[in-house]
């Protein structure tokens, strides 16, 4: 009975597990500012890319060589930039900037930022963003 009661519990945790992760999954979620250590973070610069911001948007995509969900986001991605006069799709191999993938501490790929005109980033998402959510997050980042 004991061995029943476990498995269930087991079952209803990986359960609920799955569920906030899928619902989390790709959201752009707004930048939160923490000022623990009294910094403010700072923009992006093309320097720190390698490539030219958008006059209006950047969307920065961290992408690694064996990541499935990095090319359905970097097809995505590309498809807004073009749809939106002033916006660039910049896709980095997170490998290749781990400075930077540890500044902007991301954890996993793909991991998209939306920067405004400035560099700073003003949405968030861990996982492949739906293109509706991305260019929403936009018209934030362009207003």
């Amino acid at each position: 009975m004991t061995g029943a009661l476990i498995a269930a519990a087991v079952l209803a945790a990986a359960t609920l597990f799955g569920l906030l992760w899928r619902r989390r999954d790709g959201v752009l979620r707004a930048q939160r500012r923490s000022l623990e250590d009294g910094r403010v973070d700072e923009p992006l610069r093309p320097d720190d890319l390698g490539a030219e911001l958008g006059e209006k948007a950047t969307l920065l995509q961290f992408s690694s060589a064996f990541c499935a969900p990095c090319r359905a986001t970097r097809r995505v991605l590309g498809e807004v930039a073009d749809m939106v006069d002033g916006v660039a799709h910049v896709e980095l191999d997170a490998e290749a900037h781990l400075d930077l993938v540890r500044r902007l501490n991301v954890i996993r790929t793909p991991t998209v930022l939306v920067l405004d005109d400035a560099g700073r980033v003003v949405r968030r998402a861990s996982g492949a963003p739906r293109k509706p959510d991305v260019i929403a997050a936009l018209g934030e980042a362009i207003t």
